[in-house]
């Protein structure tokens, strides 16, 4: 049996494709980069639209939760209403540092979340705020002064109480002091620690109460 012979050219050898120089070794080692830098720039793009960040998944849980206790409550207020202010009362809670559900804590003994509430003494809205001391606030933060159109407003309302707040915090040092005065008035309070007298710390403990269980 006759043996076939290799198939041998001759003449000059071809010039070698630079990505096969080395072999079938190298190509695959590139053809392995390339793939690797694909997969690189698709995730950094997926990433950059896909918002799957721990804090944003912080934020939307959180935002929920909020919204499922006003959802609980007979505010007087829309559906989409209630949407937006648990958006609204979770950017101004965690503005000044303070946990939303405190926030909530501190509506559910003010008004018990209707919005139209208002107080024998004059105090309106979600957060019952004074309306003499609403427009003085309202100034410092620029917003516009219309009387109870302001104050039954959930959003502004929920932005001059909270700040409200955190300036009777700056004032006396003490979230106790800061919580019952909000609660009695800053003078009244004020008085009292001047005196050195017992101060009434039922509304604070309210406060509290309600805060564990939210």
């Amino acid at each position: 049996m006759e043996l076939n012979e290799p198939n041998i050219r001759t003449g000059h050898p071809p010039h070698p494709i630079p990505w096969k120089k080395n072999g079938p070794f190298t190509f695959r080692i590139l053809l392995k980069a390339a793939l690797f830098f694909i997969v690189f720039l698709l995730s950094f793009h997926l990433s950059t639209f896909t918002p799957s960040t721990p804090g944003f998944d912080s934020r939307k849980q959180t935002i929920e939760e909020i919204l499922l206790v006003l959802q609980r409550y007979p505010t007087g207020l829309a559906d989409v209403t209630k949407e937006e202010l648990a958006e609204v009362i979770y950017e101004e809670a965690t503005r000044y540092n303070y946990d939303p559900k405190f926030i909530l804590a501190l509506i559910a003994i003010e008004s018990e979340f209707h919005n139209w509430s208002v107080s024998e003494k004059g105090a309106k809205g979600l957060m019952q705020i004074m309306p003499c001391v609403a427009k003085s606030i309202a100034q410092e933060l620029g917003i516009e002064w219309s009387g109870d159109r302001t104050l039954f407003n959930p959003f502004l309302n929920i932005r001059l109480g909270i700040y409200y707040l955190s300036q009777l915090i700056l004032d006396f040092h003490d979230l106790r002091l800061a919580l019952t005065a909000y609660n009695y008035g800053p003078t009244y309070i004020k008085n009292l620690v001047e005196r050195k007298e017992r101060i009434p710390l039922t509304y604070y403990r309210k406060i509290l109460t309600v805060y564990q269980g939210l």
